[in-house]
């Protein structure tokens, strides 16, 4: 006689709705959640702790969430915390209008995620194995490695873009080209799919 299998019913995790701001003309900004009014920071921090929000301007309701995070980013640059390398910028403005326009959004989104996983992965691994000292000659190690993603990221946006100096060519490899190769064959591939569509 075979016993009833008994299932588990699965747990949902409840996401919290994301917090509606609104942008007054006045420049003010006003969090429906919590019926008070909020600064720039505010959202900066809303950002670092994980809590989504959108922005609507209060008189047309039009969604103005992007501008107002760039105008974060701004801020934040302003104030010294320089994290958008000169390079980077003149080369994500050059690309604006450009064929690769529409790849650098879903490109640039998928870069973050992995930095922010590899992140993440580093963090855990240390903690597990040093408890709360955390070593710096690895986030050096990180570093380098995201910069090297960056660098072949523009390397394949903009066959012009040449690498600051201090990168020696020796550093790189012969293998990292090779998959720098295969890695815009591969996008080439996948354009090309996507204009047959």
């Amino acid at each position: 006689m075979s016993m009833p299998v008994e299932t588990v019913p699965e747990v949902k995790t409840v996401e919290k709705p994301p917090v509606v701001v609104k942008k007054y003309a006045n420049r003010r900004l006003y969090n429906t959640e919590s019926s008070s009014y909020i600064t720039l920071d505010n959202l900066a921090e809303m950002v670092r702790s994980g809590r989504d929000f959108v922005v609507y301007d209060a008189k047309s309701g039009e969604d103005i969430t992007r501008s107002v995070l760039t105008q974060i980013i701004v801020e934040e640059e302003g104030k010294g915390q320089n994290l958008l390398p000169i390079n980077f910028l003149r080369q994500l403005i050059g690309l604006y209008g450009g064929s690769m326009q529409g790849l650098v959004p879903k490109y640039l989104e998928h870069a973050m995620t992995t930095f922010a996983q590899q992140q993440d992965q580093i963090r855990a691994a240390m903690q597990k194995t040093m408890g709360t000292i955390f070593p710096f000659g690895n986030m050096e190690e990180v570093g380098r490695q995201n910069m090297a993603m960056m660098e072949r990221a523009f390397t394949m946006f903009s066959p012009f873009y040449r690498p600051p100096e201090s990168a020696h060519p020796s550093e790189a490899g012969l293998s990292e080209i090779e998959a720098l190769r295969a890695e815009n064959e591969r996008l080439r591939r996948e354009l090309e799919a996507a204009k047959k569509q």
